[in-house]
Parts: structure tokens; sequence; C-alpha cells
């Protein structure tokens, strides 16, 4: 394939995370490989370089500034500079440096609204920490939705052609059943259909559409949630174009027969859903935020605070979240 023009080089910059986790690790290693972007880390210029000394990395580390991210080359890495609060020693947590893991997000989302960057991913960050610090935040998806003014953020992680979207995210399991209403699924709905013609040039997406109580409430014997919410949900999807179906039990629709009828499947919780998403592609899937005005990707699993610093982590996973960036479309720029 023939290289691209400097000119029609994307910009992606990769949020380090919590720098006490193998964020830090998982971004020198991109540093190794070859990426035909323009690419930056948003982090502290000192603590790469110290973590890239711990795992034996010799790379070229050096702050730039937004406008001027070159043009990626192996062996280099470029970093957007901010400066952790507190030392950092791996595997160590310190709510200290919550504020520095919040503005590398708040930076990197404001450069991709501006325009300067076409996509932001993120490596893994820990939300209990951030939460000790006085900050709430369940997640990057929703403290990016009330970053750039999203409405109705939806989770989908992609592993191959798999594809699994969540009705509701980071929330104890008795409260999901409240969180479930016809106006919410059919945003969800909207939200997802829009977001997989957007950005992976699906024509007619094809969803299938979870139930939430075992095999679909039998009937309302089970539950009623299938008669009363989800089901005027989906016929009003359908009035509208979205070509969704269900509701489906989901102990039978991640059967090979079921999938291949569709492009993406709305679970109603986090847990019913990306078990099996993750069984299938654990360490190399990609959590994807659609409804944002920004492209955004992300690594499938936590900081991994035992494998920070000892060479042991796994980047198949942000390595696969970069490469998704790079192909999904409606960049900032666009």
């Amino acid at each position: 394939m023939p290289a691209e023009t400097h000119d029609a080089l994307k910009t992606l910059v990769v949020t380090s995370g919590e720098p006490a986790g193998i964020g830090p690790d998982l971004c020198l290693g991109l540093a190794t490989r070859d990426w035909n972007c323009r690419l930056a880390v948003a982090g502290d210029v000192q603590l790469l370089g110290a973590r890239a000394r711990e795992l034996g990395l010799k790379l070229e580390i050096r702050g730039v500034e937004p406008d001027s991210i070159g043009a990626h080359r192996r062996g280099a890495l470029q970093v957007l500079p901010h400066s952790a609060a507190a030392p950092v020693t791996a595997g160590r947590l310190d709510p200290a440096n919550a504020p520095y893991v919040l503005a590398m997000l708040d930076s990197t989302a404001r450069g991709c609204l501006e325009g300067r960057f076409d996509a932001m991913v993120t490596a893994p960050v820990q939300k209990s920490v951030i939460a000790e610090s006085g900050v709430p935040f369940s997640g990057h998806t929703e403290y990016l939705a009330a970053l750039t003014g999203a409405g109705h953020p939806v989770m989908l992680l992609v592993a191959g052609r798999l594809r699994v979207a969540l009705a509701t995210t980071h929330l104890p399991l008795r409260a999901v059943a409240d969180a479930l209403s016809v106006e919410n699924l059919l945003e969800t709905l909207t939200v997802l259909d829009r977001g997989l013609r957007e950005r992976f040039g699906l024509a007619r997406p094809r969803i299938l559409v979870l139930g939430l109580n075992p095999h679909a409430g039998e009937s309302g014997h089970l539950g009623r949630e299938e008669i009363e919410v989800l089901a005027p949900a989906l016929a009003r999807a359908t009035a509208a174009g979205i070509a969704a179906r269900g509701p489906m039990p989901a102990d039978t629709a991640f059967t090979p027969r079921q999938l291949t009828d569709a492009d993406a499947v709305l679970a109603m919780y986090h847990d019913q859903g990306l078990p099996v998403l993750k069984y299938a592609g654990f360490g190399h899937a990609v959590n994807v935020t659609l409804g944002l005005p920004i492209v955004r990707t992300s690594v499938d699993h936590g900081t991994a605070l035992d494998l920070a610093g000892t060479g042991r982590a796994d980047g198949g996973s942000l390595t696969a979240a970069l490469e998704l960036a790079l192909t999904l479309g409606g960049s900032a720029r666009a």
C-alpha cells in the first residue's frame, strides 16, 4: 500500500492513563513499531523516561506542542507534556495524581473538539483512586460524554466481527431494570445505528437486541420488561428505519446462526454481553464510545497494577485500539 503524504496523515493522541498502572508501559510499546500517522502520547515526560529505563527500552522521548506533532517514527515517542502531582511508583496508587489523569483526558478531548487531533485513544485509568480523590468518576464513557456535551453515549466493544453495545454501563445489577425505559432504549438504538453507519461505514446495520430476563422473560412469566419496555422500543426503532430485532434470549443470541445476521448485539447490562466479547477477543478487543462528537477508542482491560514496570504487560488491546481509531470515520477534522 503506498505511503500517505504527510499532509494526509491523521493525528492521534493516546492518554497514558493511571501512572502507576500499565498504561505508560503500553504507550512506550507503541513507539517500538511503525505507525502511518502523526502520533503523540499525553503524559509526564520524566515518568515515561523513567519507566522506559525500567523496561530496558531505548527510546527517544521528547515533549511536543499540540500543533507540532510530526509523523511517527519507530524508536521515538512524542509526548504532550503533563506533570504528575506526586512521585510515581509502578504498582502503587496515589490519589494525588488523579488530577493529572483527568487533565490528560481534558486536554486531549479538547484538542479533538478543536480539530487539532483526529482521534483519541485511552489507556486504562483506576476509577477507584479518582473517586478517592473527591472527583465523582464512573468511567471514561460518562466522563467524556459530559466533557464533550454528548447527551447519550453508548459503549461498544469490538473483537473482530463481533460488536457488543451496552444499554446500561457501570451500574449495580439491582439498578439495571429501573434504568431501562422505552425512551432510553430508543435513544441507545438510534445512537448505535448512527455510529455503525458513520464510524464503521455500514449502510444498514443489523442490530440484535438481548432480553433482560432469562429466556427473554418467558412471555412475562420471568419478568415483564421485555413486554413493557423492550418490545415498544423495538417497534418505534423499526418504524424509524432501524434494523433491530429481538428481544432475544441472551443464552442463545451468541450462537453462530444468530450472529450471522447481526452487525452488532445490544446487551442490557455490562456483564450480560461483555463476558462473551472478552472470551472471544480479550487482549485484542477495543472499546469504542459512540455518540460523542469525537472519535475515541480504548483498551478492553484495566490498569493491571501487578504487571506495571515488569515488561510482562500485553499491549495487544492498545495496539488494536490505535489501529481501529485510524480506520473509523467521522474524525474531528472532517
